[in-house]
């Protein structure tokens, strides 16, 4: 049975990147819910919202500065260079690590619920390290954009990746939690995907999804379908296994191809080959390269990897900057 917990420092972890629409609202709610917490006695007084500025071109961390200075639960890092929404979110995550007894990672577009924030706290006061906000339909989503993303959890399943349906990166995860993220180095992050392998008790709240407050959508289809398969090819390796299978089977078929072909000779019959040699031809082409491309897929991933770049650089801490002028003055 776990120990009683006591009042949680809470950080609120908020990817950015070209939020200067949202972001006045998002701050608006965010401080509001803080507040409101920690009035009620669920939250400590320490607690903070961060957010994560990814390289933004607009008026992002313009404005992350400026709340910064005037609302004391507003934080801000300034990453050196774009590095995409996961990176951002570690970056995130690692900088709230030793200041946080738990944090919550959530978009800055106001499509996850503010509301759940209380019940994340309640099962982590519960005793749970990770909670994942999982929505409870996606009635909002289009055909398309419910079919394909329902389909990607339920390949990922079928590849034997230990995915939670219908959570992104909505999630409270507690620091030892956080410190054993921090023991997974690898360069191709999917978060989804390595939160649970961390393992540690877990549970689930279930929320609805709202419509983006403001602003566009930083993931269209291309960048979807790119973080799709950089979550197929970082877990699982049956793609290669699929590969191997089909080489086999191929052989097979034709080993029964030429022993028709020799015995269609033998009797005299004539083959009618054009139709059916170009057919062949342009398949097992296809399917070469086809292969190719999923093995060199993963050839890359081993070259980022090897590689051992950061994964992010910080360029600016607002509470790291403020602290050291303090010791200055």
């Amino acid at each position: 049975m776990n120990a009683e917990r006591s009042i949680p420092v809470l950080y609120l972890v908020i990817p950015c990147y070209n939020e200067e629409e949202v972001l006045p609202e998002t701050t608006k709610r965010l401080t509001e819910k803080l507040h409101t917490m920690m009035r009620s006695g669920q939250i400590d007084h320490e607690s903070r919202i961060l957010f994560v500025d990814d390289g933004s071109h607009d008026a992002t961390w313009a404005l992350i500065s400026e709340y910064s200075a005037a609302i004391p639960y507003v934080d801000g890092v300034k990453l050196a260079h774009n590095r995409g929404h996961q990176n951002a979110l570690l970056a995130g995550l690692m900088t709230a690590m030793p200041l946080c007894d738990c944090a919550i990672s959530m978009d800055a577009d106001l499509q996850d619920d503010t509301d759940a924030v209380d019940r994340f706290v309640e099962k982590y006061m519960e005793g749970c390290d990770v909670v994942y906000g999982v929505r409870n339909k996606r009635d909002k989503d289009t055909f398309f954009k419910r079919t394909t993303a329902e389909g990607f959890y339920k390949f990922m399943k079928l590849l034997g990746v230990d995915v939670v349906f219908n959570h992104a990166d909505y999630r409270l995860m507690s620091r030892r939690a956080l410190e054993g993220l921090s023991e997974y180095k690898e360069v191709n992050l999917f978060l989804r995907g390595i939160v649970p392998l961390i393992g540690f008790r877990s549970d689930y709240v279930y929320y609805d999804r709202a419509e983006r407050f403001a602003g566009e959508s930083k993931y269209p289809l291309k960048k979807m379908i790119s973080f799709a398969l950089d979550g197929i090819t970082s877990f699982s390796v049956k793609p290669l296994k699929l590969i191997s299978n089909l080489g086999i089977l191929i052989s097979i078929l034709s080993v029964f191809g030429l022993l028709y072909a020799l015995i269609s000779y033998f009797c005299g019959v004539a083959v009618a080959g054009w139709t059916a040699i170009v057919s062949s031809i342009w398949l097992l082409g296809g399917l070469q390269m086809l292969c190719l491309g999923v093995v060199g897929g993963y050839i890359g991933k081993i070259y980022s990897e090897v590689k051992q770049r950061p994964r992010y650089l910080i360029e600016t801490h607002i509470k790291e900057k403020k602290e050291a002028t303090d010791k200055e003055a």
